[in-house]
């Protein structure tokens, strides 16, 4: 396995230790440039690995209401190549179960991957799984609030062979 630097720092998204950092974008409104700002945040989520499945939403929502963007998009990113994010009805079934015997019958945990040969590892399946699902997920803010439906919420899916920390970067555009 290549070497990892996605280990991340002890770094936490919650009020008011939120890591975020300001600036200026460029953007187009009624045909004349105008500054829009962009913010960016860093949380940090412990997995056990071997398709846990997290929900960050309160996480995210907490970066939203403690930065300054009323308006605007927020787009969550997983750094490293064995974790995916996406919406869905967090609860027990689906979390516990569900998922992970969707993504077995896709990539199976068993199946021959030459990334574990190149490599002599176990997660040739994290990988695969991880890149169908895809590292990141965009959702609208309005009036400070992530846009989600009453049964959706933001979750990571940790496909690797081992527990992690995982490092999300929450970058908001807007006003």
């Amino acid at each position: 396995m290549p070497p990892s630097s996605d280990s991340p720092p002890n770094l936490g998204c919650t009020p008011p230790a939120c890591m975020s950092s300001h600036r200026l974008a460029p953007a187009f409104t009624a045909g004349r440039l105008q500054a829009m700002t962009v913010e960016s945040h860093q949380i940090e989520v412990q997995t056990r690995g071997n398709n846990h499945v997290v929900n960050v939403t309160d996480d995210v929502a907490r970066c939203i209401e403690s930065g300054s963007l009323r308006d605007g998009t927020a787009t969550l990113f997983a750094i490293g190549s064995t974790a995916g994010i996406t919406t869905t009805e967090f609860e027990p079934g689906l979390a516990n179960h569900d998922l992970e015997a969707a993504f077995e019958g896709i990539a199976p945990k068993d199946g021959r991957y030459l990334h574990e040969e190149t490599w002599h590892d176990d997660n040739g399946h994290a990988h695969v799984r991880a890149s169908l699902l895809g590292p990141s997920l965009t959702v609208p803010i309005v009036d400070h609030r992530l846009v989600l439906g009453t049964w959706q919420q933001i979750i990571l899916i940790d496909f690797d062979t081992r527990p992690r920390a995982r490092r999300l970067i929450l970058q908001v555009i807007g006003e």
